[in-house]
């Protein structure tokens, strides 16, 4: 029976480096780099790097979204203000309480669809939301790494070990490279949404308008010749009317 020190999941101080705090972004750390010779010394060191920087990450997202949310609560309340005003002041208007409000009204009216068209166009709704989703995405799958990294631990204390010692640092190592692979194919899906909102904006639209789009390359074939004719059928020609006898 192989033996294996018990590795528990430990959680790194958030003032210190690789905490969560250490880091604003999502550029990552190095690798952490160590000796093989004490195998669970050097898997709670990688533990503790890929914990780290799913907090950092999970981080990331919620601070991202607390201005995103603080501007799209405004340019909502603006927006809701907008029409309200704009309802509200051509009837008293059109009752006498208040001579001359129909033409804020119809100003109330456009400022609210100005601020609509703000929190469109610049995604800030949209934006907070994944944010939120991301975040809460990554933290259930650090908490499912938490519970796999404690049964790989309790299975090497509570023993019979199975296998030996090399497999058990394999299948630890499994882990932790699934959960990489889990927390960075998050990261790319948030993205990937984010560019398909940004693609189908109103920039998308602008740039169509202008004629801003896909030419077709010089010396191709007209339009008229784009979709071939079938094999084995001749193009129609125009009629020709039989000349007159002189």
């Amino acid at each position: 029976m192989s033996q294996q020190p018990e590795m528990q999941p430990p959680h790194p101080p958030a003032g210190q480096p690789g905490g969560a705090a250490a880091s604003r972004d999502l550029t990552g750390t190095p690798f952490p780099l160590g000796d093989w010779g004490e195998p669970a010394e050097r898997l709670d060191e990688l533990y503790r790097w890929v914990e780290s920087n799913a907090l950092r990450t999970a981080e990331w997202y919620l601070s991202d979204r607390v201005w995103k949310r603080r501007c799209a609560r405004v340019l909502r309340i603006g927006t809701a203000l907008g029409v309200i005003a704009g309802a509200a002041l051509p009837l008293l208007d059109l009752t006498g309480v208040a001579d001359g409000a129909a033409g804020w009204g119809y100003l109330s009216l456009l400022l609210g669809a100005a601020c609509m068209a703000c929190d469109r166009y610049f995604g800030l709704t949209s934006g907070w939301i994944r944010d939120v989703a991301t975040a809460q995405a990554v933290q259930r799958r650090l908490q499912a790494l938490q519970f796999d990294w404690a049964s790989e631990s309790v299975r090497e204390v509570l023993g019979p070990t199975e296998g030996t010692a090399s497999e058990a640092a394999e299948r630890c190592l499994g882990v932790l490279r699934r959960f990489s692979e889990d927390v960075t194919e998050l990261v790319r899906a948030e993205t990937a949404d984010w560019m398909v909102e940004f693609r189908s904006g109103p920039a998308t639209l602008a740039l169509q308008s202008v004629g801003a789009g896909p030419s077709r390359p010089e010396g191709g074939p007209p339009a008229s010749a784009r979709f071939p004719l079938p094999p084995g059928t001749r193009p129609n020609m125009p009629r020709q009317r039989p000349p007159e006898p002189r």
